[in-house]
């Protein structure tokens, strides 16, 4: 499907998030978010609706996708200038020959979590009884799908000894896994816990947290960030760090406000019916934000790691970790005093 070819039916969804109108000097960028509503992606959204993205002068579209990998496939087609998704894109799209960086980071978590379904005949209880099982995944090539082998493996499983299962977005999981049409699968915040309080899953490995993301993985991480091709951000730094202040200013609102005052800015449909259910969510999620936007230091190194276990076509060697993020607008943003 060509670039924007599915946007119209998107148009809610920017609508929602932007609801103010630019000034007519303002510059115009277009992001894409792997699911504008997960909470590892909140940032941007705050951005928008407290007006960070209008005091940079800039007039920011956000459009949204069920899965990271497509969000970078519109990158890379020009169809976009800034992709929303999990850090490992930028290795993987380095690794055949496609240079983006991450130009602020968001979340220092994976953000995940492998649910195991209730409604099947036998539920898993580790991952090691994934043989013969359907696995869920977002989609081929997303982050979900590379975690969820890389978890397979250490569990001590063969690519051939499960089946992978795309499912898209959030209610075709949440379909997937109260039919029991999946054995398990991994999946974001809130749907992870709305699953969860229903009595649909239970928690098999659990990456939502700092403390969690590490036990697994070995080392600090990188999750959700807002990359771009380097070309661009080469020819357009005035853009790239304007759009940089904004979420570090949103990542700013985050680590200085509770999680009322974080659901009081976003909109409704965002938090759904159990309004109890998200905030606790939103509280359990919240400190694993970024508070400066960063790359942490060793985290390029944990997710190249656990990419080239399972990928072989990643080799580590011929991967250059600097090229795939930049701290330098975060840094100019965080040394200049907010507005």
């Amino acid at each position: 499907m060509p670039p924007f070819a599915r946007f119209t039916a998107l148009a809610s969804t920017a609508c929602a998030v932007l609801c103010w109108t630019p000034p007519a000097d303002a510059q115009k960028l277009t992001l894409m978010t792997g699911g504008a509503s997960k909470i590892m992606y909140l940032p941007v959204t705050l951005a928008a609706r407290l007006g960070y993205f209008r005091d940079e002068g800039l007039d920011v579209e956000i459009l949204s996708e069920p899965a990271g990998v497509d969000t970078a496939t519109e990158l890379i087609a020009g169809a976009v200038q800034g992709a929303v998704g999990i850090y490992d894109h930028t290795i993987d799209l380095q690794s055949r020959g496609l240079e983006v960086e991450a130009i602020v980071v968001l979340n220092r978590a994976a953000g995940l979590a492998e649910l195991a379904s209730t409604k099947v005949p036998q539920p898993m209880q580790t991952m090691a009884d994934a043989n013969g099982r359907r696995l869920g995944v977002t989609g081929f090539g997303a982050s979900t799908y590379f975690l969820s082998r890389y978890l397979a493996q250490r569990a001590g499983l063969t690519t051939n000894s499960y089946t992978v299962v795309p499912l898209g977005s959030d209610n075709s999981f949440v379909d997937a896994m109260t039919k029991g049409t999946v054995d398990a699968g991994m999946i974001e915040e809130p749907t992870a816990s709305r699953l969860l309080s229903a009595g649909t899953a239970q928690v098999l490995v659990d990456m939502r947290s700092v403390e969690g993301t590490r036990a697994v993985l070995g080392g600090p991480f990188a999750g959700a960030c807002v990359y771009a091709q380097r070309k661009w951000v080469a020819t357009h730094p005035d853009e790239t760090r304007h759009l940089v202040r904004a979420m570090t200013r949103a990542l700013a609102f985050i680590s200085s406000h509770s999680a009322g005052d974080v659901m009081a800015v976003l909109p409704k449909d965002f938090i759904g019916a159990n309004g109890a259910l998200y905030q606790q969510t939103l509280a359990a999620s919240m400190p694993a934000f970024s508070r400066d936007g960063r790359m942490p230091d060793g985290a390029p190194e944990t997710v190249l790691a656990a990419l080239a276990a399972v990928n072989p076509a990643i080799e580590p060697r011929h991967v250059d970790l600097a090229r795939t993020y930049t701290n330098r607008f975060a840094d100019e943003a965080n040394a200049v005093p907010a507005h």
